[in-house]
């Protein structure tokens, strides 16, 4: 089930909502555990005992983890769940990875496995092993109540797309939150904007992309607005997503923490991916980069340890090369900007930002690759084109065509609406319009949106497949 969706927009959820709020406190969280088992099984039936066995596991093992007084005993119990997590993950998602590569290596014939990848595994097996390094540390109690660390484990809004929440962000709210009707608002405000980036944006750019790719005659500028649709597209798409699930987390009363903080506004890679997929990055921080010794280390070490963060964040997205050098290239890049660009880039900002864009708009080309001479042929034809035009009429047109959706998109991806509405409310009668007006303008966005859904089938969700 997809947030996007008539039936999650005007079934799912107002039954969701109703049945939350007529329930005692005592019972909301066991009403959010169901509705997300629901909501997870409407979607993967087969993998609903999966995610069951995952939650009866980490709730167990945190249990084991938090009794233990034994320091090396915690570390095995702690050591065992890693696996055990790690495993299921690794056969569900990279097994026929693994098996593609040693027929290639080794030319053998072993046959692939004929599983499919359980949706949110990356997300809800990440969110376990935060909470079980947590317990570990000792940062958090290990819930004794197994509702309630189900229903954060497998909560409906972040369970399938994120963001990665972690438990001892949001564990005083499983037990004690609330609920207002100014919280609600912002929540269901927060929801239709997602709901728009998503609808509105993403969908039509992914549509802009798909039109290029369908030339009669490429040129090398619709490989390069090839480039911008797409990392528009997935930046609409991903953060349109955790907009929702925020918004959805503010209905029920959870804050989680932000995801993105416009990216597209970057003055470097550095800076980038503190603003992109933010509960990622910092995870891996955190659980990896940090206890490697991050750069309180000799160069050599440091060195190893961005290339293992950015090797295993790459791999996180998804069972490829094209994921695995998409990482790879961002570790390079990091790099050569801590060692050797980053006063350069602090002292020329406009170049810096166009040194961001440009590798930012390449590196989605290799994310988007099916293989790696897709992705070099692509990358050629950006810079050194061979056999097409520069520029052709065909190109022209379509960019014409989404010219106003491009345009409104770009400025959407940076705080320039934001920061002007803001000012707008600072001027008292124009405050009490935009308080009147907003209300109104929600519900014909929520109206426009379910118009495009029903009039459209295009509506994928990208980072499901992660």
């Amino acid at each position: 089930m997809v947030f996007s969706s008539i039936f999650f927009l005007y079934y799912f959820l107002p039954i969701v909502i109703i049945l939350y709020f007529i329930v005692p406190f005592k019972f909301k969280n066991s009403i959010l555990f169901l509705s997300s088992m629901f909501f997870y099984f409407y979607g993967e039936p087969k993998y609903t005992l999966l995610l069951l066995l995952s939650s009866f596991i980490n709730y167990s093992s945190a249990l084991a983890i938090g009794k233990s007084i034994n320091i090396k005993v915690k570390k095995n119990y702690l050591i065992i769940a890693l696996i055990i997590n790690l495993g299921i993950l690794l056969y569900y998602k990279y097994s026929n990875f693994f098996i593609a590569n040693i027929n290639l290596l080794f030319n053998s014939n072993i046959k692939f496995l004929q599983i499919i990848m359980p949706v949110g595994i990356s997300f809800f097996t990440f969110q376990a092993i935060s909470y079980l390094i947590d317990v570990y540390r000792g940062d958090v109690e290990a819930d004794k109540n197994f509702i309630s660390f189900s229903t954060y484990l497998c909560l409906f809004p972040q369970l399938i797309a994120g963001p990665i929440v972690r438990y001892k962000t949001i564990h005083k709210e499983l037990f004690n939150r609330k609920h207002s009707f100014e919280l609600f608002a912002l929540g269901v405000r927060r929801f239709v904007i997602g709901l728009s980036k998503k609808v509105l944006l993403a969908n039509i750019l992914g549509k802009f992309s798909n039109d290029l790719l369908n030339l009669n005659e490429m040129s090398s500028l619709s490989y390069w607005a090839i480039a911008l649709a797409f990392s528009l597209q997935i930046y609409f798409d991903f953060s349109g997503y955790s907009d929702m699930a925020i918004g959805l987390g503010l209905i029920f009363g959870f804050k989680f923490l932000e995801n993105f903080n416009y990216p597209f506004i970057a003055s470097s890679i550095t800076d980038f991916w503190r603003r992109w997929h933010i509960s990622l990055s910092t995870l891996f921080r955190d659980y990896l980069y940090i206890p490697l010794g991050g750069n309180r280390v000799s160069k050599l070490k440091w060195i190893r340890n961005i290339f293992i963060v950015w090797f295993l964040t790459g791999f996180w997205h998804g069972a490829s090369w094209n994921f695995i050098i998409w990482g790879l290239y961002f570790a390079i890049i990091l790099f050569l900007e801590k060692l050797l660009l980053s006063n350069f880039l602090k002292k020329h900002k406009i170049f810096s930002h166009i040194y961001t864009i440009s590798l930012v708009l390449i590196s989605f080309v290799i994310f988007n690759g099916n293989s790696l001479k897709e992705i070099l042929f692509y990358l050629k034809q950006m810079f050194i084109p061979s056999n097409i035009k520069l520029i052709n009429k065909e190109t022209i047109y379509y960019i014409k065509s989404y010219g106003r959706i491009l345009l409104i998109a770009i400025i959407s991806s940076t705080p320039l609406a934001k920061t002007y509405l803001n000012k707008l409310k600072n001027k008292k009668n124009i405050n009490i319009m935009i308080n009147f007006l907003e209300p109104l303008i929600l519900i014909l966005a929520l109206l426009i949106n379910t118009a495009f859904l029903i009039d459209d089938s295009f509506n994928p969700f990208l980072y499901f497949r992660f």
